[in-house]
């Protein structure tokens, strides 16, 4: 089992310890060596185009300006995708909500982190029909309203008395039958990675089982607001240590993963040019999804009366959206064209030095974009790059590259990375 640091505690060097992959900042050095690798010309799968970055960056802004035209760009989260029917998420669970500070603080992480968890590629041929407006929804704002649909009709609740929460009970026992309902899975309506979405609410029952510490001797899901509040310093939070909690205890919620020395390592892979000293060599951590939920939990635990400190910490993304932005710009390029038709999954060597390399590009891009706005670091964050600027872009040019509007590279997902 492995625990939480306390507040504050510095985390390992990048060739120190195993526990010190479960970091943002472990994300953000090593695929800082990939990209210089990729820099020099010394990756097998792929060359840097930097030359083409200034025009991505161009894209990029201008996608925000229309997306925001007065430039106040929210952060990147789930929350931006569960009001994406034009009505908001409070107000589709209604007075299932708590009119209690502290108790919606629990409800909206328990919302953010099974929605977030479920929030994997979906496939071109998916769609959920809004019961409200009629209007049907693809991928990631689809899948977002089908969990909150599930998180009110309480799938993941072990009380019928108090559906919208998710605890341990009701969670280890989630019904395939309820949650696929809620997404509307149908023969002709399939959902690409529905029993590893299943398996992940499930473990993640498990999980929060077992860290009774963090969640509460009767384990739920929101219970991580209360040991924050618990353990806050002036009622302050760091994003890492958000992050270093949810990798640390919810690790095994991830089927089939790297475990070294009893650290269960979640989205890590592997890649040669991690050329570290010690048992860490050759181990590149993503985090993707921890991350994005760590993004995603900001408002809820900010909301609940705690100040979030440090978002920056946390680094972007490596997903379809925003490293197929850098290959349909131009700026990453296959050395093999035949690679975009190859099924490839999460773990082979292309799709990881792809993902390393769009996480150091998003930090390579966030000045430029910033640039080009006049804007500086404070007034938009890499939070706000991201949600308002690469995801959006990244969506927008693979619309007009592709008629389904899907990645660049042929993807094999089992629903617990992309």
């Amino acid at each position: 089992m492995i625990l939480p640091t306390p507040r504050g505690a510095r985390l390992t060097g990048i060739d120190e310890t195993v526990g010190s992959l479960l970091s943002a900042k472990a994300v953000r050095t090593r695929a800082r060596m990939i990209f210089d690798a990729g820099k020099l010309g010394k990756l097998a799968h792929f060359s840097l185009h930097l030359d083409k970055l200034p025009d991505c960056a161009v894209y990029v802004a201008e996608t925000i300006k229309q997306n925001y035209p007065t430039l106040k760009v929210p952060p990147h989260s789930r929350w931006r995708h569960l009001d994406a029917n034009g009505h908001r998420w409070a107000d589709r669970l209604g007075d299932r909500l708590s009119n209690d500070d502290h108790e919606r603080a629990r409800q909206r992480i328990e919302l953010a982190v099974t929605s977030v968890l479920l929030d994997a590629g979906a496939g071109p041929q998916w769609k959920w029909r809004d019961p409200v407006t009629g209007r049907d929804f693809t991928r990631s704002e689809g899948l977002a309203l089908a969990s909150l649909e599930a998180f009110r009709d309480g799938v993941f609740s072990s009380d019928p008395a108090q559906p919208s929460r998710a605890d341990a009970a009701g969670l280890s026992n989630v019904s395939a039958q309820r949650l696929a309902a809620a997404f509307q899975v149908r023969d002709d309506n399939p959902l690409l990675g529905l029993h590893g979405r299943i398996t992940l609410m499930k473990r993640l029952g498990s999980a929060i089982e077992q860290h009774t510490n963090v969640y509460g001797t009767s384990p739920r899901v929101g219970g991580l607001f209360d040991h924050l509040r618990a353990t806050a310093r002036d009622s302050e939070v760091e994003t890492s240590h958000i992050l270093w909690l949810l990798l640390s205890t919810l690790g095994g919620v991830w089927p089939g993963r790297l475990v070294i020395d009893g650290v269960r390592l979640g989205d890590t892979w592997r890649h040669p040019a991690i050329t570290v000293e010690g048992p860490t060599r050759g181990l590149m951590p993503f985090h993707k999804l921890s991350q994005w939920l760590a993004y995603s939990l900001i408002e809820p635990i900010d909301r609940g009366g705690l100040i979030v400190l440090n978002w920056d910490a946390l680094t972007g993304l490596a997903e379809y959206r925003n490293g197929g932005l850098f290959i349909d710009m131009g700026v990453i390029v296959p050395r093999n064209p035949t690679l975009a038709a190859t099924p490839l999954t999460p773990g082979q060597e292309p799709i990881v030095e792809w993902r390393a390399l769009t996480v150091a590009l998003l930090d390579e891009i966030a000045s430029l974009v910033r640039a080009e706005l006049g804007v500086t670091a404070q007034q938009m964050p890499l939070a706000s790059i991201l949600e308002g600027g690469t995801w959006a872009a990244g969506r927008r040019i693979a619309k007009e590259k592709r008629a389904d509007g899907g990645p660049p590279l042929n993807i094999v997902s089992d629903g617990t990375v992309f």
